[in-house]
């Protein structure tokens, strides 16, 4: 799996594609072949014993409850995927659970067990033989047809221990220009370049650099981790083993695969229905500002995104087109001179926010999330991961197009040290305590804090 070094030291594009999407279809696979399997195991029962139809019910009450409790404990899970035990174990364990809990019900509701008895058992039998050939077939599948890897593993060389994992893409540090700057924009974009689609990421290095590592993978939001290292300095979160190598794990995803698959799915629904709803606003507000100046309707700008790399932020153009400013070095302040009539319009409304809708589709960004900052904001006179050094760990999530620092008022110009504390506390807080329904709650919150004092 180790592509030619020349495309390596590029980084103009990602190492690998993604195998989010890859394993989000096994799972469903494996969620279909389960649920077949209770109903082959009924069916095949109910069909001997002449019940036919009838013998189904169980089967029609006993999926749900089975996924239910399949779903929090694992059995959709990675190992499930890799490890044949594994998948065979967890497995088994939820079907039990779940033919417990139905007879529990049944009993509690009815006052009797209908579904106890020799073609209830025999069915829950012959079910869960059918489950294990499936997750078989399943695992074996898997090892075929993606080596027994359903992970994208990359390894970083930055002159540690010699370490070989099989099935990982290998990356020189040196050669590829990869280090670990906390404070360097550049250096954080060109890593998070290195690190796109990975699910792992396993660096060697010296021990005089690992703690400057641990910090650079803990801020990327990827799993992270070191091969040995001292303990106190890196705290680590786990360890994990290659043959006879040991690292230590520094960092994690902030969300899992499910989780982000949700997210994704929210922020596609919602922002394309929007998209189509505000196309008439969006093509006068368009038209208003090329009438008053003659200049582009859109601004481009750099920003920090999740994994800390640079991306291309659209906005509405609010200032006059020659005192655009594409690094952010000066925000804008209440009487500031190089925004347009419309633009202050725009501004005040929050309007001018509305084409990152198109980011939020290209993946960007998402409807809820950090707002991503201009590489040279600044928090009183200093730069804003100058101020705090747990900064670039709000850049775990994609950046939102709103945020729980801004329903709190937490936005416009950061004058103190303190308006950026504040905000990167609300942040860090969203990404710590995500949840689907809290997404839902900003968005409303938002509606009602579109104007506010500190748009300008």
């Amino acid at each position: 799996m180790n592509a030619p070094a020349g495309n390596l030291l590029k980084l103009d594009k990602p190492l690998a594609p993604s195998r989010e999407r890859f394993r989000l279809r096994l799972y469903l696979a494996l969620m279909l072949i389960d649920a077949a399997a209770l109903y082959a195991g009924f069916a095949v029962i109910g069909w001997l014993s002449g019940g036919r139809g009838v013998a189904l019910l169980p089967a029609h009450l006993l999926v749900p409850l089975y996924w239910t409790i399949a779903l929090p404990r694992a059995v959709y899970a990675q190992r499930a995927l890799e490890h044949l035990g594994a998948a065979i174990g967890r497995a088994l364990l939820a079907l039990a659970l779940a033919t417990g809990l139905l007879l529990f019900i049944a009993f509690v509701l009815l006052g009797s067990e209908p579904f106890a008895g020799a073609r209830f058992g025999a069915a829950i039998v012959l079910s869960a033989l059918i489950m294990t050939a499936g997750r078989a077939a399943a695992v074996r599948w898997v090892q075929r047809r993606a080596s027994g890897q359903v992970t994208n593993i990359l390894l970083i060389d930055a002159g540690g221990p010699a370490v070989s994992i099989p099935g990982a893409f290998a990356l020189n540090a040196a050669e590829a220009g990869l280090s670990a700057v906390p404070d360097d924009p550049a250096a954080l974009d060109r890593l998070g370049r290195a690190l796109a689609n990975m699910d792992r990421v396993v660096v060697t290095c010296e021990q005089a650099a690992r703690p400057d590592w641990a910090q650079v993978l803990r801020a990327a939001g990827v799993r992270g981790e070191l091969v040995s290292g001292p303990l106190a300095a890196l705290q680590p979160v786990g360890l994990a083993r290659y043959g006879e190598v040991v690292s230590l794990v520094v960092s994690t995803g902030p969300l899992g695969l499910r989780a982000r698959a949700a997210k994704r799915a929210f922020d596609l629904i919602l922002a394309g229905g929007a998209l189509v709803l505000l196309s008439p606003l969006l093509l006068l507000v368009a038209l208003a500002i090329r009438l008053e100046d003659g200049g582009p309707a859109l601004f481009v700008q750099r920003r920090m995104g999740r994994h800390n790399r640079l991306f291309r932020m659209l906005k509405f153009r609010t200032m006059r087109s020659e005192a655009a400013d594409g690094e952010g070095q000066r925000s804008a302040g209440r009487s500031d001179g190089r925004v347009t009539r419309v633009g202050r319009f725009l501004r005040r409304t929050s309007l001018d926010e509305l084409p990152q809708l198109l980011n939020v589709l290209g993946g960007s960004m998402s409807l809820v999330g950090p707002r991503p900052h201009a590489l040279g904001s600044q928090a009183g006179k200093r730069l804003f991961w100058e101020v705090d050094p747990l900064y670039w760990r709000r850049h775990r999530l994609r950046p939102g197009m709103t945020g729980l620092a801004q329903v709190r008022g937490w936005r416009g110009t950061t004058e103190t040290e303190h308006d950026l504390t504040q905000r990167l506390a609300a942040d860090l807080e969203y990404i710590e305590t995500w949840s689907l329904w809290r997404d839902a709650l900003i968005l409303a919150r938002t509606l009602l804090v579109m104007t506010h004092r500190n748009a300008y």
